[in-house]
């Protein structure tokens, strides 16, 4: 039967539920062991595990969970979600962070909620994401599917990198910047819109370009659509690098090409409201300052 608020999708069989924390977070931790036992009465699987836990993809493989819930922040659900989008596995993300512009529910309200899921009246959210390769002539380095943005940008010396952009095959433009931001709609509200990029709603499938610092460039942002394939590469003489999703940078090495198209995959998540939450959360957020967690 289908899901009230998710009209057309079968609501998803509940056996078996992985709960991830992030290990730093000891509510995270007291949370994750609460909705554990909650889920049990209801005669439900549990496997509740840290996701800096060496035995988190294995745990996966042997439960074939039907769901995920993540507790932490959006770095968490950033980290869960390039596991569980390959797998088609839905992620529920409980926010017990400072920021959340991911998520719905917040430690105090998962209660209700789970109810809710139970009982099937959900959504299921599809978010885009990006497949990221690195070339260097016929090699290539590395790939990655990230959620928010790939990072291209100088390294450690604070000076400018000359930075190439081609859209199937042709020439964008050229920046003199310290970096260059490709995002997904997801990421449009972090690292670009701290860059001064546009805002999209989430369910949009659009690859983002924005320059960060452009200095006598283009300084305004691209929106391009999914189908297209962006290549970037970077020329400086005191390093560059690639970030993805804010994780460690690669090293970019003479001749490397980053590679950027919308990926195979996204990311499903579990929603209770209707669209207009993204609205909600973000008027929120904009007036939140995440570094004293007080409101303006």
């Amino acid at each position: 039967m289908p899901s009230i608020l998710n009209p057309g999708i079968q609501k998803i069989n509940l056996r078996n539920v992985i709960i991830v924390y992030h290990p730093s977070l000891k509510e995270a931790e007291q949370e994750g062991e609460n909705i554990s036992n909650y889920l049990v009465q209801h005669g439900i699987n549990i496997v509740c595990k840290s996701f800096s836990d060496r035995e988190l993809q294995p745990a996966i493989n042997s439960l074939q969970p039907d769901l995920m819930i993540a507790l932490g922040g959006d770095g968490t659900l950033l980290r869960v979600g390039r596991v569980c989008a390959p797998l088609n596995l839905p992620i529920l993300g409980v926010n017990v962070g400072r920021m959340g512009f991911l998520f719905e529910l917040h430690h105090n309200e998962w209660k209700d909620n789970l109810d809710a899921l139970l009982s099937g009246n959900y959504r299921i959210e599809q978010r885009m994401m990006l497949d990221v390769e690195l070339i260097n002539m016929t090699q290539r380095r590395g790939s990655w599917t990230v959620l928010n943005d790939a990072f291209i940008g100088r390294g450690g010396v604070v000076r400018p990198i000359q930075i190439t952009a081609q859209v199937d095959d042709y020439l964008l433009t050229s920046y003199m910047a310290d970096g260059l931001i490709a995002a997904t709609a997801t990421g449009s509200t972090a690292y670009a819109l701290a860059a001064g990029g546009p805002i999209l709603p989430p369910d949009l499938r659009n690859i983002l370009i924005i320059p960060v610092a452009p200095h006598l460039s283009i300084d305004r942002g691209i929106v391009l659509g999914e189908g297209v394939s962006v290549c970037i590469s970077a020329i400086s003489t005191h390093g560059a690098v690639l970030s993805l999703d804010g994780q460690p940078a690669v090293t970019l090495t003479e001749g490397d090409i980053v590679k950027v198209n919308a990926s195979r995959h996204v990311l499903s998540l579990i929603r209770f409201e209707g669209p207009g939450y993204f609205y909600h959360i973000l008027s929120k957020y904009m007036e939140y300052n995440p570094i004293t967690g007080t409101h303006r």
